[in-house]
């Protein structure tokens, strides 16, 4: 009797990140998004800079703990 073939196809397995690469990229980010920071902290510009900074500083906390996770579950 023959094997049944999985319901997904193989190169959907592919597409999955490692967490190295993950984090690498996270790493990327996160500097481009503190240069971002440090423009809008010093040239506050549009029609509402406090809330520009704020979403651009939850938005790299977020990225940060996002990295921080990788790298406990990688020692884990």
């Amino acid at each position: 009797m023959a094997e049944k073939d999985i319901d997904a196809p193989d190169w959907i397995d592919q597409d999955l990140l490692t967490r190295d690469e993950a984090a690498e990229r996270l790493d990327e980010e996160i500097i481009l998004v503190r240069e971002r920071l440090a423009r809008l902290e010093a040239t506050p510009s549009g029609p509402d800079p406090d809330s520009a900074i704020g979403m651009v500083r939850r938005r790299l906390v977020a990225m940060e703990q996002a990295r921080r996770a990788l790298l406990e579950t990688a020692v884990n």
